[in-house]
């Protein structure tokens, strides 16, 4: 597998992570109530986290060679 095409799958998972938390967030804030908001909202975000992170060592890590 070229760097390239793996560069292109990472960044998948991260837009991945971001329409995961995207939901979770929305169901944490609008339809989940007690303990189970609490834990959804800290997963989401969580999954936000690394999804920015993935997507910023995806952008400025640079073009590869392929």
């Amino acid at each position: 597998m070229s760097p390239a095409l793996l560069k292109m799958y990472v960044s998948f998972l991260g837009m991945g992570f971001m329409i995961v938390s995207l939901f979770a967030i929305y169901l944490s804030r609008f339809k989940l109530k007690g303990f189970f908001k609490v834990v959804t909202a800290v997963i989401a975000y969580a999954l936000m986290i690394m999804a920015g992170l993935i997507i910023f060592f995806v952008v400025f890590s640079g073009p590869t060679s392929e």
